[in-house]
């Protein structure tokens, strides 16, 4: 099959003469655009995490994406696994080479530093790399991560504190996971982590806990159970059954409880106390046993 080298700065690469002459057919200069830019990479990356390279948005990178399938120059598309929970080991030549092919994530890794206060180091940056080219996350929405984590830091440890490279990276698995890859997914995203966070104050004071910030495993549980409606006055119930039945508030417990009211539709106080009753009526242990209601 016969072949035109097109050369890319120091670097030369092969473009098939079927897939110039589908491209040219087609006339869509993004796709084209795309597929250079892929070429260029060797085709070592997802088309999505060349958003920030190209510094298109999610839309139109996935529209470029899509004429490329229809051409058949890229695999159909498949649903893409849950991301491993590690990332390739990066080599000091692989990141050397992205810092010098990538003006968009040297720009992003000055940023990153300003952000925490130091000089990466090279593992440091082969983190970031992993988010970018592993995971697909565009620079701006690893940008708004760490800022994220850093905000984050600061309301448990205090001004001045920073987090761990190991923590921005398990954040960023986890934004992978929601399919946060975008700025308007981050922006939107991060106003429902603020919404909840407003409102911690008021569950941790119904838990008997005071004023104190909760740690990050409380800090899961309250954030689902925000998620899934309960308002603290709710969660003061099954509080007051944990209590009852363990003597002490029990994290695993207490979550079991709202988690069987959540499944059962009942989620403000009225709805809890009306299905509680209801049940109970309705339920009558045999003689010796218990009803699933006197757990809960």
């Amino acid at each position: 099959m016969s072949s035109i080298l097109v050369q890319t700065g120091d670097e030369g690469v092969t473009l098939t003469a079927q897939a110039a002459g589908r491209l040219l057919e087609r006339g869509d200069g993004d796709a084209a655009l795309l597929y250079l830019a892929l070429l260029r990479r060797r085709g070592t990356v997802p088309p999505r995490s060349l958003a920030g390279e190209l510094r298109w948005d999610r839309p139109r990178i996935e529209a470029a994406e899509g004429v490329l399938r229809e051409l058949g120059l890229l695999a159909p598309a498949q649903t893409p696994p849950e991301p491993a929970e590690e990332r390739p080991a990066y080599r000091q030549a692989d990141i050397a080479d992205y810092l010098e092919g990538s003006g968009e994530f040297r720009r992003l890794t000055a940023e990153v530093e300003r952000k925490l206060g130091k000089k990466l180091t090279a593992p440091d940056v082969g983190v970031l790399l992993g988010l970018n080219d592993y995971l697909g996350l565009p620079a701006d929405v690893i940008y708004l991560l760490v800022c994220h984590c850093v905000e984050r830091a600061q309301q448990r440890g205090g001004a001045g504190r920073r987090p761990g490279m190991k923590q921005i990276e398990r954040e960023g698995y986890a934004w992978a996971r929601m399919g946060i890859d975008s700025q308007a997914a981050a922006a939107e995203y991060l106003k429902s982590c603020a919404r909840r966070r407003q409102r911690v104050p008021q569950y941790m004071r119904v838990l008997g806990l005071g004023e104190r910030m909760p740690s990050a495993s409380e800090e899961k549980y309250l954030d689902a159970w925000q998620e899934m409606g309960f308002p603290p006055e709710t969660v003061a119930l099954a509080y007051d059954k944990t209590v009852l039945k363990c003597h002490e508030l029990k994290w695993p417990y207490l979550n079991g409880i709202l988690k069987r009211w959540h499944e059962a539709g009942l989620h403000t106080p009225e709805e809890v106390e009306a299905g509680d009753g209801g049940r109970r009526s309705q339920e009558r242990p045999a003689a010796g046993g218990k009803s699933a209601w006197e757990y809960v």
